[in-house]
């Protein structure tokens, strides 16, 4: 068995190709150093449209160069990606039914509206159960119900979330895009809600509530839009489920009921005969974030690329800690991804120029609801039908080496391949994703790509560590997730093990370069849901 000892080996990336086995040492001094910098108090959480954005994109810049990258955007390092940042300011409690609850410890809420000032004012609420219209699954929540002018209180994830197996209408355990609360809002919309409101509970919404506090307070950033955000609800927010719980006993029900009902087929919405109020204003700036793009030319094919995406924002000053640190560093989210960003473009640059490009992208506005790569998928600096595939990097767990990975969406394209080939090298076995309810694979850069048919690995270092076996892998997820994810504490330590994050960058290593010197092109399995949309890009492009 392999112990701690050799743990300096994974700071080897193997990389199995066609032509030969090959190495490359992964710049472990490189990690440490741009994962320092970028999450330190000087760059204040790196949120867009700050001064600690421009210090990132120019550090970015300055480190892309010296990797050996040239500008990859027509001459240019970056790609501007228009944005609105909405302030809310002087936030009423949401009063239902004559009760009022505080802003932050009971609910949280904003605007996609571009307007000065917003008021909810006696809108009806409507338990609309998952929030969920899905035709194809022979699913409508907000079947036989007007909600013009009403407020919808709607749960979490999706309807069998809580099932042991895969297996369900909306995929078992495993959360599909119709848990995600970025579509319930968007849903409410379409419906014509006046308001739209989640319950938080920790289990299916794979967080706490110390998160949605922190990620739904201060300035909030969205794609600049042509209608200002009129189309959207007035309020979208979140409460605890404590929270919910009241307002249900207020209106003469009982929320595990209503939970329960909600999970079957044939439910239907629920007007509760009580209403929801608040206002608040709002402080409107418009502005050009950016997503850095660099990018290694082939030698042989230089007009088909291999990407590789991780996102360098974070969100900036937050909820203060306990002890009144209000910069929300980012160090392992995503400080240490754009790190690897980095280290991988070095490693491929010292490797040699493989026959295809291999194209780097740090994207703005992750944070914000995938907005930077959201608007490259939209508006690509390389064609996504001439984009081979890629991986995508999001917090890189610094918990020492694991046997395992982990694949986010495992099973859903020709990528597996070479993934697996790439973790056989290492001594490594893949393991499936520990937490599907999360629904990960609807929460990070690569979905942008992925739903415009481009086929993206979501890849990340197991939970079956070296030092302590599943427990300790276990032990050490949740307590980021319950002490920094989101927060002022996740900041860089000096202390930190290296070796599994080397160990993980080999990895990425591995596949970029087979991808990169192959002439294959990967697609998404028989049946996928992004299959279709790949094969339309693929007729309509160049490659493929």
């Amino acid at each position: 068995m392999l112990t701690r000892t050799l743990a300096p080996l994974y700071a080897l990336a193997l990389s199995t190709v066609a032509s030969a086995q090959e190495t490359a040492p992964v710049p472990v001094d490189t990690l440490k150093d741009v994962t320092r910098v970028l999450a330190s108090d000087e760059f204040e959480g790196r949120a867009p449209g700050t001064p600690g954005e421009e210090k990132t994109i120019a550090y970015l810049e300055e480190q892309f160069a010296a990797a050996g990258l040239e500008p990859g955007n027509n001459g240019s390092w970056v790609q501007e990606v228009p944005l609105v940042e909405i302030t809310a300011q002087n936030i009423n409690p949401l009063t239902i039914a004559g009760t009022k609850y505080a802003f932050g410890d009971h609910w949280v809420g904003v605007t996609y509206r571009e307007q000065d000032h917003v008021a909810l004012e006696d809108s009806e609420i409507v338990f609309v159960g998952f929030g969920i219209n899905a035709p194809e699954r022979g699913w409508n929540d907000y079947a036989g119900v007007d909600m013009h002018g009403k407020t919808a209180l709607i749960l979490v994830n999706d309807a069998d979330y809580a099932a042991d197996t895969l297996e369900g209408t909306f995929n078992g355990r495993a959360m599909t895009y119709y848990g995600r609360w970025t579509y319930k809002f968007e849903e409410a919309a379409r419906q014509g809600a006046a308001g739209a409101i989640i319950v938080h509970a920790d289990f299916p919404a794979a967080y706490g509530w110390n998160v949605v506090e922190s990620s739904w307070s201060g300035p909030q950033v969205y794609a600049a839009r042509n209608d200002g955000g009129m189309s959207q609800t007035l309020v979208n927010g979140w409460v605890t489920h404590d929270v919910a719980e009241q307002v249900a006993a207020a209106a003469g029900m009982d929320l595990a009921q209503m939970e329960q009902a909600a999970s079957h087929p044939g439910f239907q919405a629920v007007p509760l005969g009580i209403k929801a109020s608040t206002s608040f204003d709002n402080a409107i700036r418009r502005f050009a974030s950016a997503n850095v793009v660099g990018v290694l030319p082939g030698t042989e094919r230089p007009d088909e690329y291999v990407l590789h995406t991780a996102h360098w924002d974070h969100l900036g000053r937050c909820t203060p800690a306990p002890d009144g640190d209000d910069i929300c560093n980012g160090a392992v989210d995503n400080a240490t991804g754009t790190a690897a960003l980095v280290a991988l473009a070095k490693m491929q640059y010292e490797a040699g120029a493989p026959a295809r490009s291999l194209a780097f992208v740090a994207v703005t506005a992750e944070e914000s609801g995938l907005l930077g790569s959201e608007y490259y998928g939209a508006n690509p600096v390389f064609p996504l039908s001439q984009t081979v595939g890629g991986v995508n990097m999001d917090a890189l767990y610094v918990l020492g080496p694991a046997r395992d990975v982990v694949a986010i969406g495992g099973g859903k394209s020709e990528l597996d391949a070479t993934l697996e080939r790439a973790v056989e090298a290492q001594g490594r076995t893949i393991t499936a994703d520990p937490n599907p309810q999360a629904g990960y694979y609807y929460r990070s850069d690569h979905f942008s790509l992925a739903k415009r048919g481009v086929p993206m690995l979501y890849v990340k270092s197991g939970e079956d560590l070296f030092d302590g076996g599943f427990e300790a892998g276990e032990e050490g997820h949740a307590d980021y997730t319950a002490n920094r994810y989101h927060g002022p504490k996740d900041e860089y330590d000096p202390n930190w093990d290296w070796s599994g994050v080397a160990q993980d960058v080999g990895l990425y290593y591995a596949i970029g370069r087979e991808l990169a010197e192959s002439a294959d092109w990967p697609n998404w399995v028989e049946g996928d849901e992004f299959r279709a949309t790949r094969d339309a890009s693929c007729a309509a492009g160049k490659g493929c």
